[in-house]
């Protein structure tokens, strides 16, 4: 076959088979393939398509470009939960150790931030000591000793997509929906997962901000999914406002430990119930995600839920010190006040420029190599539809340095509405497809 040929036919709309895929996939990862060749087919993927028949091959031949992890040794159900990210998207930390809880196995291969989506991986390294590497075997050990593991992605486990997605990453074609698919599914198929619940995002902090992409992602991911042998619900959440009352790495540690304590925090706590009844549907743990909803409103505060995180803190070598003394407000050096500037309701917190605020903090980052501040980030004390009076605070930013912080307050200078009326209830899951 012929690079350029496969290229020009990609294009110009045609459809590749199985072996014309698999000879680019397998040519680029291992090395025949050049980086500029493969941008150019990723290019005109990003601007044609590919039918789902095309999707279901490139997902399978990047699951067969390394192993498959064998789990059905473990005598429960294997689900797993992936959420296409989003601004103080923490729901991971809550959902793993609550549905684990409930003799649910969890093989949870998680992803770092890059841009203004936080990644579960570096939330979870703001526990000091905490190891998210690990090889195959002892993930799969970890899932036999407790039923919950969130690790990187093994260098042995869908290789392809490891090098595929650091390029999709600088050629602009992270947002291309069948590559999506593609990755997400190599990734979660070869851990070893019976089902997967997907949280699709959708508004101005997603990856997808609009909505008929977003529909459309999470109908290719079930139909894919389906034709991989893997049963599958995609919830689809918004994501016009952050997620919760705090932004960034520790300040979202510490508010799921906050959550588990009993504090309110209504939309975090919605989210991860729908997700939770979800996966508990897949399980076979109940005949509805409404059902399981319920059994989840319970649990979010339950003792077993406790000491299940914290068991995966302690075999993953977190610093359970540092975990049980999360009341003593860990935060970096410098902050910063946001405060009303008029009498009203807050109507709108734009959560791209929260995420984007947070990056300059140093809660994210803006190339791969940037080093993280595990306590930088946001703490919002309002959220849209509060009343609000003039000096009113409605968020504090915290960083290591002075100069961080006047770089992030210029993302909120207008991320931040106050009108005379009180906004609608917003939504938060928009549609659910099984």
């Amino acid at each position: 076959m012929n690079v350029v040929n496969l290229i020009k036919k990609k294009k110009y709309g045609g459809e590749l088979n199985y072996q014309e895929i698999e000879y680019l996939i397998s040519g680029y990862t291992n090395g025949e393939i050049p980086d500029y060749q493969f941008s150019a087919f990723l290019m005109a993927v990003n601007f044609t398509g590919m039918t789902e028949s095309e999707t279901y091959y490139l997902t399978e031949i990047m699951i067969q470009s390394g192993k498959v992890v064998d789990l059905s040794h473990i005598n429960a159900p294997k689900i797993d939960k992936h959420s296409t990210g989003g601004v103080g998207d923490k729901i991971s930390l809550l959902l793993a150790p609550l549905v684990a809880a409930f003799g649910i196995a969890v093989p949870m291969i998680s992803g770092r931030g890059l841009g203004y989506t936080g990644g579960t991986l570096d939330k979870l390294e703001s526990i000091p000591g905490f190891k998210v590497n690990y090889s195959t075997e002892q993930f799969v050990n970890f899932i036999e000793s407790s039923g919950l593991c969130m690790i990187g992605q093994t260098d042995e486990l869908a290789p392809a997509d490891r090098k595929i997605y650091a390029l999709r990453d600088v050629t602009g074609t992270v947002d291309c929906r069948p590559l999506i698919v593609a990755s997400i599914l190599s990734k979660k198929i070869s851990e070893g997962t019976d089902a997967i619940v997907f949280d699709v995002k959708l508004g101005s902090g997603a990856n997808l901000p609009d909505t008929e992409a977003s529909k459309d992602l999470a109908k290719q991911l079930i139909t894919v999914a389906g034709k991989m042998g893997k049963k599958s619900i995609a919830v689809l959440s918004d994501m016009n406002c952050p997620l919760g009352y705090k932004i960034g790495n520790w300040l979202e540690v510490e508010e799921c430990l906050e959550i588990m304590g009993g504090k309110k925090v209504d939309d975090v706590v919605e989210v991860n119930n729908v997700l939770a009844g979800a996966m508990f549907k897949l399980a076979g743990k109940v005949n509805s995600i409404e059902e399981g909803k319920k059994i989840s409103e319970d649990a979010i505060v339950s003792d077993e839920m406790k000491a299940k995180f914290k068991t995966m803190v302690r075999q993953q070598g977190g610093d359970m010190s540092y975990v049980n003394d999360w009341k003593n407000l860990k935060r970096s050096e410098k902050f910063y006040e946001i405060k009303a500037d008029s009498p009203g309701y807050l109507s709108r917190m734009d959560a791209q420029k929260f995420g984007l605020a947070s990056v300059e903090l140093g809660a994210g980052r803006k190339k791969v190599t940037d080093k993280i501040d595990h306590l930088a980030g946001i703490e919002l004390l309002k959220k849209p539809g509060d009343k609000v009076q003039p000096d009113d605070i409605i968020c504090r930013l915290f960083a290591q340095s002075q100069e961080r912080i006047e770089q992030a307050v210029k993302f909120l200078d207008d991320a931040i509405q106050i009108t005379p009326e009180k906004p609608l209830e917003r939504k938060l899951i928009i549609d659910i497809f099984e």
